[in-house]
């Protein structure tokens, strides 16, 4: 299991900084669009690439990797481990001395690539021959605009709902009542699941998982946050407003964000510890992966899960993930492209997940699945798993069912500054400092200022 993604907030804040203080040298002048003929599926490629961002610290990281390095045909390949160091990356293309491939979150794609920090990879996949038609949809429309592929998806993201089922027969509730599809039963469910004894919170009915989820609970009410072109902020329309509402109302059934807040990060999350186990969480929408590292480290925990579901009863998941990018500047291009074809290449999904599988053998334990940006690796590898029992097995249907029903953000080249706005918005509401249509009106304003900017600089650049 890899380590989730670095959470939304902070790499909008390192963004943000990242891209003023290093604007000069990443940004001017059109980048130099490679030809086709630049990329050759036969050749073969000497010396070394440098790698940032990405560690090799499971079997499916280490697997596909291996089979990169065959893939480059000599070319050592040297791994700048850690999350993006987005100061240092572009610093590194200013200077004129960049990785040859990063790794980096599908949301940071538009913004890298206004600021010229990365290049198109059309001619890479026409090159290297590579089959978009294996990448989810939703990934790879998150790194294509400007009639351009900038960046190769690799895992993916989805949401679904998990719940303590001791929890919820207790109260007298089902998983139908936490799982979306009547948000007044959730907001009662938050008010009979938690408990604050003399007013000290003890267990948290519900968490809707702000600011992050904002986009999600827009969506099951009906709303995009921004256009599908990816220009026009759609932040203030009535049904975001009142989706972020709701989600906030059902901190404020319990006492207010910053109470759930404090057990919500007091928790042992990632051990055995966790709320879950620890009977200290009714219900939440999560992303899939925590599926696993419950299964791994509390396998008895009393988990009930099912799909994120509308108010229409539909299966809903909000797709994000990593991908892989060219800096403007790499000195080897091509061998970067080949590394990152074979890293998403289905036979090297299917050699990493049986690489995991053959271990969860050995000790005992479930192959419970892996979700990548591949719609065909998917598909082999959903035919590898093996059943945890009936609760484990609940969890992986509801998230392969969920990664069937996506949606994503359209790519924009002002990705960083648009998050920004709606998470800021989000933040103001839950520290109290202002109410949800107040908050957003300003979100629309920033988010639209920034895009209206950022797309003039990008027509600018491509005219």
């Amino acid at each position: 299991m890899r380590t989730p993604l670095v959470r939304w907030s902070v790499l909008s804040v390192s963004l943000a900084l990242a891209l003023t203080s290093c604007a000069k040298g990443t940004g001017g002048g059109a980048t130099a669009t490679p030809s086709a003929g630049q990329f050759n599926p036969s050749a073969t490629f000497q010396g070394s690439i440098s790698v940032m961002g990405f560690g090799a610290t499971d079997e499916i990281g280490s697997t596909r990797v291996d089979l990169a390095k065959k893939a480059l045909g000599g070319a050592d390949v040297k791994l700048i481990e850690g999350d993006l160091d987005i100061q240092q990356f572009l610093s590194s293309v200013a200077a004129g001395d960049p990785p040859d491939i990063i790794y980096a979150n599908r949301d940071q794609i538009g913004t890298f690539a206004s600021r010229g920090a990365i290049i198109p990879l059309t001619a890479c996949v026409e090159g290297e021959q590579i089959d978009t038609s294996m990448y989810n949809k939703n990934a790879l429309a998150q790194v294509t605009f400007g009639d351009e592929i900038w960046a190769i998806p690799e895992f993916n993201q989805v949401q679904i709902i998990m719940a303590n089922g001791d929890l919820l027969k207790q109260a007298g509730l089902t998983i139908e009542d936490v799982n979306g599809s009547d948000w007044s039963k959730v907001t009662a469910a938050a008010k009979k699941l938690v408990k604050a004894p003399g007013g000290k919170l003890k267990v948290i009915g519900y968490d809707s998982k702000l600011p992050e989820f904002l986009p999600l609970w827009a969506k099951a009410n009906g709303a995009d946050l921004l256009s599908a072109d990816g220009k026009t902020a759609q932040l203030n329309s009535p049904q975001v407003v009142k989706a972020l509402e709701f989600a906030v109302g059902i901190y404020d059934e319990q006492g207010g964000f910053a109470k759930v807040k404090a057990v919500r990060d007091s928790a042992d999350f990632f051990g055995k510890g966790n709320q879950f186990a620890k009977n200290e969480l009714g219900a939440m929408p999560m992303e899939q992966w925590y599926v696993n590292v419950l299964n791994d480290v509390s396998p008895k925990a009393p988990l009930v899960f099912d799909t994120f579901r509308t108010p229409q009863g539909e299966p809903l998941a909000y797709s994000s993930g990593s991908s892989w990018a060219i800096p403007k500047g790499a000195k080897n291009p091509g061998a970067a492209c080949r590394f990152a074809k074979t890293m998403t290449l289905v036979d090297s999904w299917k050699a990493a997940a049986q690489a995991r599988l053959d271990k969860r053998k050995e000790e005992g334990k479930p192959f419970t699945g892996v979700l990548t940006g591949n719609v065909k690796a998917d598909a082999e590898i959903e035919k590898m798993l093996t059943s945890g029992g009936a609760t484990w097995d609940a969890g992986v249907k509801a998230f392969y069912e969920a990664n069937e029903h996506t949606f994503s953000l359209p790519a924009n080249p002002a990705d960083s500054e648009f998050k920004k706005a709606w998470q800021d918005a989000v933040n103001r509401v839950l520290n109290g400092q202002d109410e949800p249509h107040a908050a957003l009106d300003k979100a629309q304003e920033d988010a639209q200022a920034a895009l209206d900017k950022a797309w003039a600089g990008w027509t600018k650049r491509t005219n």
